[in-house]
């Protein structure tokens, strides 16, 4: 049997397991997803979205990339974020990286990899502006790295101009700012999040 087809007989075994713990949930999922949260996060296999905080699917809209950076020029990201704000009035986004994250360890080594240099100049920028870490000892900067990448990056969900115009219209939605470890499971709440743009202005003034 192929790897392929493990994968199909795994998930004929999966989808028969929840069939019979719970008849309907498939049912239910076949009405308009719901999801309270947009989880943007790193494409790293290890940090899957939904099993780290326990979700169903259907209750957690999902977006990720490699080093979970947001580009103001991508339109991908833009139109999952529009999408999740203004179709599905989720009530948080959160920008979830995590320790050990190999995009922001090719920057910190500063090794040339191609085509996706490109799209890590904005861990570039972060370094750039942080880099009083290099005094830090070699096992910590590359954490201390990975969260000023977050911070970076909730700033950046909170400029876009999908949330300026969620907020302005009166929209509640909170942007967070969270970091997993993989050694541990656990995930960390950064303090930054953003539930409007006085709240945005003091990111800048605390930083």
């Amino acid at each position: 049997m192929s790897d392929l087809n493990k994968l199909i007989e795994a998930n004929r075994a999966w989808a028969a397991r929840v069939t019979a713990s719970d008849p309907e949930f498939f049912t239910r999922l076949l009405g308009q997803q719901r999801p309270h949260y947009l989880w943007i996060g790193c494409s790293d296999s290890r940090v899957p979205a939904n099993q780290i905080v326990g979700l169903l699917p259907g209750e957690i809209f999902v977006h990720r990339n490699v080093g979970n950076l947001v580009h103001q020029t991508d339109l991908n990201f833009l139109a999952v974020l529009q999408y999740a704000v203004e179709v599905l009035h989720v009530d948080h986004v959160i920008v979830c990286g995590h320790y050990g994250c190999g995009a922001v360890q090719s920057v910190l080594d500063g090794q040339p990899l191609g085509l996706i240099d490109n799209w890590l100049r904005n861990i570039e920028t972060v370094y750039r502006q942080h880099r009083d870490i290099d005094a830090l000892p070699a096992d910590q900067r590359l954490n201390a790295l990975c969260e000023h990448n977050v911070r970076a990056q909730v700033r950046a969900v909170c400029d876009s101009t999908v949330m300026r115009a969620a907020w302005a219209r009166g929209q509640e939605v909170t942007v967070h700012g969270w970091i997993y470890g993989i050694a541990d499971g656990l995930v960390n709440d950064l303090g930054v999040s953003c539930a409007s743009p006085a709240d945005r202005a003091r990111l800048d003034a605390a930083d």
